[in-house]
């Protein structure tokens, strides 16, 4: 049986849940989706410049699972960019 997944220390709501390539309507564009979790790691080591250890330490997790979470939402933004796809950000924590 897997472990529960815990909930993590989400400081802020993102002001939008899309992000798009311009000129290009949402409806014929594929969708990447990104979590809250992944949304607030991206704030906190890119736009905080936290280091890993006080930015684990704000969302109350270890630093080896902030480092999984922050590397999966830079391959999911990088391939939605590279791809002309739409970025949704789920509001579920």
């Amino acid at each position: 049986m897997p472990r529960p997944k815990l909930k993590r220390h989400i400081c802020s709501q993102p002001d939008v849940t899309y992000y798009k390539p311009r000129g290009v309507p949402l409806k014929t564009l594929q969708t990447i989706e990104i979590t809250l979790e992944e949304w607030e790691a991206l704030r906190l080591k890119n736009v905080e410049n936290l280091d890993q250890k006080n930015s684990a330490k704000k969302m109350k997790t270890s630093q080896s699972t902030f480092q999984r979470i922050l590397s999966s939402a830079h391959k999911k933004i990088s391939f939605a960019i590279v791809n002309s796809m739409a970025i949704k950000i789920i509001k579920k924590n």
